[in-house]
């Protein structure tokens, strides 16, 4: 469905100087008499464009609609992936067919990794019109997948989902508008883990109502950072205020000692070592999450 002009480019470059290296794999259609491709579009197209007379092909018996899918997947999967929502709709027919569900069937079924199978069935739970937004032609009007898959736990949650003023379509617009307008609160698409945990703290700290006047209010606020949704839990609360009064005890406690006095003291320096990598590390991880 998706046909890039960088890689067709090259393709068709190698074509022009080589030819064709590795035959199609078509079938002959019982009802139509004509010949359809299993495998091998897109050297089909750029042979076309180069005007080669003939071209190489290995015929096979015509397959069931299933096994056409499945052989589809088995092909690709020993070469280059196809985009997700392509992969999520021909796995959709599959579903279908089988009336099966079960992600690890599916797995086993298609080739595919049990999380792909997992991300494809999340972008099928998107409305036509969001799926669409992944298949456009161009790739730079293309919609990532992972910007539909990264949503999907916040537009599920079951918190947001009973939120009265929330809509599952409208908020996913407002938070598509976002991401493609710099600036608007969504820097990167894993932005929405963070949204996540922010709910889930807002529920164990019984703050329902809180977030959800925050969560409207940042869907709605172009000019609000995702920090307008950080609620502290009382437990989050009182570990920082009780690191606040022990980290003054032991600042106190060292500025007062005469390190002479304490030289010999090698448990006392070995744990204190211990404490400062530590804190390295929490400090570091910190300023990692804040990019």
């Amino acid at each position: 469905m998706l046909f890039d002009k960088d890689p067709m480019d090259i393709l068709r470059e190698s074509i022009r100087k080589v030819g064709i290296l590795v035959p199609l794999t078509v079938f002959k259609s019982k009802s139509t008499r004509q010949y359809v491709i299993l495998d091998g579009q897109r050297r089909w197209m750029c042979a076309k464009e180069v005007g080669l007379p003939t071209i190489p092909v290995n015929e096979v018996a015509e397959p069931t609609l299933v096994q056409n899918i499945v052989t589809m997947f088995q092909i690709h999967k020993l070469r280059e992936d196809w985009e997700l929502m392509p992969t999520a709709l021909k796995l959709e027919v599959l579903m279908k067919e089988l009336k099966e569900t079960n992600e690890k069937k599916l797995a086993s079924l298609t080739g595919l990794d049990q999380a792909v199978v997992v991300r494809c069935k999340k972008l099928l739970s998107y409305p036509k019109k969001y799926q669409d937004l992944m298949l456009d032609s161009d790739p730079t009007k293309r919609v990532k997948a992972d910007f539909f898959i990264e949503l999907h736990p916040v537009v599920t949650d079951r918190v947001v989902s009973t939120m009265q003023w929330f809509s599952r379509d409208k908020f996913t617009r407002r938070m598509l508008e976002k991401y493609q307008t710099k600036g608007a609160g969504i820097k990167a698409v894993t932005d929405f883990r963070v949204m996540k945990q922010h709910i889930s703290n807002a529920r164990r700290a019984g703050k329902i109502k809180t977030i959800a006047k925050r969560l409207k209010e940042f869907a709605e606020n172009d000019s609000l950072p995702l920090e307008h949704l950080e609620i502290k839990s009382a437990a989050v609360q009182d570990t920082v205020t009780r690191l606040l009064r022990n980290i003054g005890n032991i600042r106190d406690t060292l500025e007062d000692i005469d390190v002479a006095d304490y030289y010999g003291e090698e448990a006392l320096w070995k744990q204190l070592e211990d404490l400062a990598a530590l804190i390295r590390a929490k400090i570091l991880e910190a300023g990692r999450r804040s990019k």
